[in-house]
């Protein structure tokens, strides 16, 4: 049994896991998890422990109740304007990192390209690599990540099956404009390529700017699956519950796979969704609330040797520490969190090149009292020396 061969032969222990037990090990403020350090709405617990004591703990049809996805439904009309059909095109999962790899096992075979922006979620390659297909990686550079779609555009081969994209982007911070979809867009019309889009930070964009999600665009919603997280929308990661939402024609192939996947997603949670959802007031505001969150990191690192980078969505806002420290990013974190007090992500780790531009990612969705501690820490990093 020593010889079998691994499938994922380069997949190790993550950096997330490295650097949280680092900060742990050190008493290091932590900064590098990826999700909130505060709590979901009470009034939203109370309902799932309501629908759990009505007795709604059976299994809950495969592409989830009826009223969740009638809801969903009317949430994306209302937000980007197109109309879908909650019978067919919208399925309930067990979080979006289902959602994205049930999509990328029903529609990549073996030698299919996909093409994948980098720097990357972690479970996107593997995914990729787990069905036999080969990632075609277009690097984003720093300081602003930007996407010429004339060098995007040549990637795109006959071997090309899919395209993945995310925005908000994690780790960047970068929002794709109306111009970005319109160019894939064209660069996509007349093609067979499935797209993948990762929106999960749909409402954590900043500065006055609109969340440019891919259903708003025809040409690009007959090719693509959106995937969405009510942890990542909700405070409650731990959850892992999110949707689906495709044209129907690939919404079957989609379901093809996640009926034999995970079936149906935990049902109490379901109907408490249902009803929440019904005040689009619960969401609404959550652009204002990180934004504030954002705003008031950025007055924290202000007192600190970094360069602060844009960030116009999601929680994570990335800074460089190239002229303070030539260490490279692994070792800088490595080092931060040791002497330092206060730990966050490398952003070498999301490049399959290991590119390194000495740039690491920060999470704000913490409460004031962390920042707080973290502000300290920041405002005496330059007493050490890396």
């Amino acid at each position: 049994m020593q010889n079998i061969p691994s499938k994922l032969p380069n997949v190790g222990t993550t950096i997330f896991s490295v650097m949280s037990s680092l900060a742990a090990r050190y008493g290091a403020v932590n900064l590098s998890q990826g999700f909130p350090d505060f709590d979901c709405d009470e009034v939203l617990k109370d309902l799932v422990v309501s629908n759990l004591r009505m007795g709604h703990n059976q299994y809950a049809p495969m592409p989830g109740i009826r009223q969740l996805r009638e809801v969903l439904s009317e949430k994306v009309r209302r937000l980007y304007e197109v109309e879908v059909d909650p019978e067919a095109e919208v399925t309930v999962t067990a979080g979006a990192t289902q959602a994205l790899f049930t999509a990328i096992s029903a529609f990549v075979r073996p030698g299919d390209e996909v093409v994948l922006i980098e720097p990357a979620y972690d479970s996107y390659r593997p995914a990729i690599e787990l069905n036999g297909g080969r990632v075609v990686a277009y690097e984003l550079t720093a300081p602003d990540y930007s996407i010429n779609w004339e060098d995007f555009a040549r990637l795109i081969s006959p071997h090309t099956r899919m395209v993945l994209i995310n925005s908000p982007h994690n780790p960047t911070g970068r929002v794709l404009s109306r111009e970005d979809l319109e160019a894939l867009q064209g660069i996509l019309e007349g093609t067979s390529v499935v797209l993948l889009s990762d929106e999960v930070y749909e409402h954590l964009v900043f500065d006055g700017q609109e969340h440019q999600s891919v259903l708003r665009f025809p040409g690009l919603f007959q090719r693509s699956l959106a995937t969405f997280s009510f942890g990542k929308t909700f405070h409650n990661t731990g959850w892992k519950t999110g949707y689906c939402i495709g044209p129907e024609p690939l919404m079957r192939e989609f379901r093809k796979v996640h009926q034999y996947n995970v079936f149906s997603v935990h049902t109490p949670t379901q109907y408490a969704l249902a009803e929440y959802l019904q005040d689009p007031g619960v969401y609404a505001g959550l652009a204002d609330f990180y934004q504030r969150k954002r705003d008031y990191f950025l007055k924290i690192l202000e007192k600190s040797p970094f360069e602060i980078l844009p960030c116009g969505g999601t929680y994570f806002q990335l800074v460089r520490y190239q002229s303070f420290s030539n260490l490279p990013d692994i070792e800088f974190t490595e080092w931060m969190t040791r002497e330092a007090g206060i730990a966050a992500i490398p952003v070498s780790v999301f490049y399959e090149s290991r590119r390194d531009d000495r740039v690491i990612r920060f999470c704000f969705a913490k409460t004031e009292q962390l920042l707080n501690q973290a502000a300290e820490k920041l405002g005496r990093l330059g007493q050490f020396s890396p």
